[in-house]
């Protein structure tokens, strides 16, 4: 599977850049990861103000960006944010399974969007590029949404994912034995090898993860 940036979207955000992990894993339930979410959340609720969110380094960055694409970023706001602003107002996460809960805390962590997607549902090569209004999306329990004006991650069926919200047809399941993680950076390049390495050892101890790779395009 190759994936690529379009270029529209390189010249409007030119250090809009991606980490991509690739891993063989197991998914199921796990108190150990559920361990670390509950101490993701109680930090953050504990540190964090609500109106402060808005502001933190590096989600500011991607609210310039939405911006600059013409998206309004308290309207449309991308996903790492909605996990601030729930974990800040005091609010739990919802436990979905070892892999998706272990893309919420590299989010987390790194203040970026995190999609984990099931490498064996996405069907070509992948493109990176800004929505458009015609495009029919429908988030993971959100019925169909606007996505025009954000990154998108398209195969030859469609729209798959995005920064704000994922879609069902690659979201994870008990049957997933790969998956796709790709972690966006509107700011550039730095710190994302480390940050891909974190990913990696995560999904190694807590999802029995193999046979992993990862890049930054």
């Amino acid at each position: 599977m190759n994936i690529y940036i379009d270029e529209e979207l390189r010249k409007l955000t030119p250090n809009f850049s991606v980490g991509v992990l690739e891993c063989n894993v197991t998914v199921g339930h796990s108190d150990l990861v559920n361990h670390l979410v509950e101490e993701m959340e109680k930090n953050i609720s504990t540190t964090i103000a609500i109106e402060d969110v808005v502001q933190l380094d590096i989600i500011k960055d991607g609210r310039d960006a939405y911006k600059i694409y013409g998206k309004d970023p308290s309207r449309y706001r991308l996903a790492v944010e909605s996990l601030y602003r729930r974990l800040a107002k005091g609010n739990k996460l919802y436990r979905i399974n070892n892999c998706v809960d272990l893309g919420n805390i590299i989010s987390l962590k790194t203040r970026k969007s995190v999609a984990v997607l099931d490498y064996d549902k996405i069907a070509s090569n992948v493109l990176i590029r800004l929505g458009r209004n015609s495009d029919n999306y429908e988030g993971i329990g959100r019925g169909k949404i606007n996505i025009e004006h954000i990154p998108l991650y398209e195969d030859s069926v469609g729209p798959f994912g995005s920064v704000t919200s994922d879609t069902s047809r690659t979201m994870i399941t008990d049957s997933t034995t790969r998956i796709l993680v790709f972690i966006i950076s509107f700011g550039g390049k730095n710190g994302l090898y480390n940050e891909l390495e974190y990913g990696k050892n995560l999904f190694e101890q807590y999802a029995q993860g193999t046979n992993a790779d990862y890049y930054i395009l």
